[in-house]
């Protein structure tokens, strides 16, 4: 089991404001002890995933246990940013749940070909939004085991590469 005594971050992807404070409020209703970081697009997630621009800290930007993906936002959508970072041998094995509106079977598919690790329809309600996240919670945090994180910063390097390297 991975270590109850450090929380595991999660990093969601998501450009609605709204949908951003009912995922936090859900979280606290849900009990999750996890951090909970957000980004609002493709960019931004890539950026804080690197460390580039305002996410050089690792204090303010720890390496996330579990990124929440919605596809469709703005400037780079979470497609193209799943692609990426399913492509990064350092970021790789971060689990990705894409939780998008979508119910499009073509999503679908092309989600788990680009390399996500759960495809999950944004609940409608509240009620609901908050037995996904406790599922979540029981199953990315208690049933499996997760790759450790690295030992200064928490990411785990490959031997001769920076955490900003690309491959």
């Amino acid at each position: 089991m991975n270590d109850p005594g450090i929380p595991i971050s999660i990093l969601m992807a998501e450009d609605d404001p709204d949908d951003r404070l009912l995922a936090r409020e859900a979280m606290a209703e849900s009990r999750l002890a996890n951090s909970l970081y957000f980004v609002e697009d493709g960019e931004e997630l890539l950026d804080y995933l690197y460390r580039r621009n305002k996410y050089t800290q690792a204090s303010s930007s720890p390496r996330p246990g579990l990124i929440l993906l919605d596809l469709n936002m703005p400037k780079k959508d979470g497609r193209e940013a799943l692609k990426e970072i399913k492509a990064d041998p350092n970021l790789r094995q971060i689990p990705v749940v894409v939780m998008t509106t979508s119910k499009a079977d073509a999503d679908i598919y092309r989600s788990y070909d680009l390399g996500a690790n759960s495809f999950i329809t944004k609940p409608v309600t509240f009620e609901s939004l908050v037995e996904v996240m406790k599922a979540l919670g029981k199953y990315w945090f208690e049933i499996v085991e997760l790759p450790p994180a690295g030992v200064e910063d928490g990411y785990e390097h490959l031997p001769n590469q920076s955490p900003f390297s690309r491959g």
